[in-house]
């Protein structure tokens, strides 16, 4: 599917939008709504594909789980409940199911084989293999290449306290899943402070979570119970309809029911270090029964004048998904935008340095890759051309935006990838086109 956008798109945004729900909380709530004894109603969950995985995987080992339009039933089955699956678990494109449910799957009376498709296949499961085998794990690369597919055997874990050597939400809550079935308490300590939805999901479900600094722990063999959980607005398909607002001149657009967790909001404050108009209305959630304890607010985007930043250090685990966009907007800043100590954009679905550079350059922006980021050098004006999205969700849609802001004719390969993370982008930005 080609997505092809004109001069004739560039209207303001105008009006509001409810993004689908968190990607990352939607894997979370049916993993843990399993695991707990009770049904786990959840509401605007995300129908992407990746989370179609994680539902697919769960009914596979057992779990009864009813997709009705409003509200997802997760007939939880007890920590203990999974059943062996007949087969292979397909983790189709999706690296969050694949490392989180290793996890679990360390954890169980009965063998698994996960593999997922040809992308998810390539991309570096050792960073979980290694501190579940420490934990004694029987947990392998059935091609010895540290990808899936991989094997995990019964086993009997112990609890570990592991430094991680990066900051990765994935990596520290397959550790934390596993230590649910420890026989001692199961700790990791990060180098900076990744997403925390597991952490905030396992003390919703009745677990004991503890954090010191940058260091989280969990007892293990907790009774879970279900609960209900209402999914904020995902900040990563916020970003894109925020990116446009801000781009587009003459823009003013509501953006509601957005999580802003401070463990992912690194887009939004880069993007008013960049000179963004963002004001947050109807603040809720974080104390909220319902929820997973996350914040949310609705985010009224005004159409601003960017400026180049630095976007370094800590920060970059809270927006590592949103780098693409904000390469695009700093190829429209004023100023030269230095990116660094995001070398992990390398494994993502793509090598994210190379895919973002690529079509930058292709539309006539100055890019210069690093091994760890990237220089933009903005303010120049794109042209249009054939771009190519590598099937990366968040490649495509940054660069849709990229073409409605510029005005130039652009194509796209592979668009439809946007079904891994939101279905109905497209749909929803022609709505925001007034």
């Amino acid at each position: 599917m080609n997505i092809i956008t004109g001069k004739e798109h560039i209207t303001p945004l105008k009006g509001s939008i409810t993004v689908p729900g968190d990607k990352s909380i939607s894997h979370r709530s049916i993993m843990l709504g399993a695991l707990a004894k009770g049904d786990t109603h959840i509401r605007h969950f995300l129908s992407g594909a990746d989370c179609l995985s994680t539902i697919a995987c769960f009914r596979k080992l057992g779990v009864d789980i009813d997709t009705a339009p409003d509200v997802i039933t997760v007939r939880g089955k007890g920590l203990y409940g999974l059943t062996a699956c007949d087969g292979t678990l397909d983790t189709g494109n999706s690296g969050t199911t694949t490392r989180l449910i290793s996890g679990i799957l360390s954890g169980q009376p009965f063998s698994s084989r996960l593999s997922g498709d040809e992308s998810l296949n390539k991309r570096p499961m050792k960073r979980i293999i290694e501190p579940l085998s420490q934990m004694g794990a029987d947990i392998k690369s059935e091609g010895g290449n540290g990808c899936c597919p991989l094997i995990i055997n019964p086993s009997k874990l112990s609890g570990i306290d592991y430094n991680s050597p990066v900051a990765s939400a994935q990596v520290k809550s397959a550790i934390l899943l596993a230590g649910l079935y420890a026989d001692t308490p199961t700790s990791v300590t990060e180098p900076a402070l990744s997403r925390d939805h597991t952490e905030r999901m396992l003390s919703l479900f009745g677990a004991t979570v503890k954090r010191d600094g940058l260091k989280v722990s969990v007892l293990p063999d907790p009774a879970l119970e279900a609960a209900d959980i209402d999914v904020p607005g995902d900040i990563s398909s916020a970003a894109y309809f925020i990116a446009a607002a801000l781009l587009v001149p003459g823009s003013e657009l509501l953006v509601k029911n957005v999580g802003i967790n401070k463990t992912r909001a690194g887009f939004l404050m880069i993007a008013e270090d960049m000179g963004a108009d963002l004001e947050y209305l109807n603040l809720r959630g974080e104390n909220d029964e319902n929820g997973a304890g996350e914040p949310v607010a609705d985010i009224l985007v005004r159409s601003s004048s960017l400026h180049s930043c630095e976007i370094s250090g800590d920060i970059i685990p809270t927006l590592i998904d949103e780098i693409p966009m904000l390469a695009v907007m700093a190829a429209f800043a004023e100023g030269t935008t230095v990116i660094k100590d995001a070398a992990e954009l390398k494994v993502k679905e793509t090598d994210r340095i190379m895919t973002i550079c690529d079509n930058l350059r292709k539309m006539g922006g100055d890019i210069t890759p690093a091994d760890d980021g990237m220089i933009i050098n903005g303010g120049r004006q794109l042209h249009g051309g054939m771009l190519d999205s590598y099937l990366d969700h968040r490649i495509a849609m940054s660069f849709k935006i990229a073409a409605l802001a510029s005005g130039a004719d652009v194509q796209i390969r592979g668009a439809d990838c946007v079904n891994i993370s939101y279905p109905q982008f497209y749909s929803d930005l022609e709505g925001c086109l007034k």
